[in-house]
């Protein structure tokens, strides 16, 4: 059913992100398929804020998100997996839409959460993920109703 997955983790919060890809990688493992773990480096979106950093202050910033896409990969995504990393520059909801079609998704996995009250629903990001793909979207509650109700 499903060929190629997309998963979109937020290394800001790889703690958060480990039941994310805990079922990216199941649903690889049932389905056979190819596994996308992606992470997105936001930009800066006005051209003077940007210039407060340093030229290469952009180019580190991805260097250091592969680095750590890699390190979480090695720990949540086991070896027979068939799996690439992808780090994407910009708009995050943008750039897993455009991740999607140059992979040739059939399944975009991502996470929400409701840490926000202007997110209860659904993040802001996931939200236009969900309203904007060409594909199917798997939309991830990092934490389960039942263990928010017992707080």
């Amino acid at each position: 059913m499903y060929r190629d997955i997309l998963v979109s983790v937020d290394l800001g919060d790889a703690d958060g992100e480990a039941r994310t890809i805990a079922v990216a990688v199941d649903h690889a493992r049932a389905f056979g398929a190819r596994l996308h773990v992606m992470t997105v480096v936001p930009d800066y979106g006005m051209s003077i804020v940007g210039s407060f950093f340093p030229k290469e202050h952009e180019h580190e910033a991805i260097e250091h998100a592969n680095r750590a896409l890699h390190e979480f990969t090695a720990q949540h995504v086991p070896a027979e997996i068939k799996h690439r990393h992808i780090v994407g520059h910009g708009s995050i909801y943008r750039e897993i839409l455009h991740y999607a079609d140059v992979v040739g998704a059939d399944l975009v996995v991502i996470s929400a959460s409701r840490d926000e009250p202007e997110d209860y629903l659904i993040g802001p990001n996931a939200a236009r993920v969900v309203r904007h793909a060409k594909t199917s979207v798997l939309v991830v509650r990092n934490k389960l109703q039942r263990e928010e109700s017992e707080v």
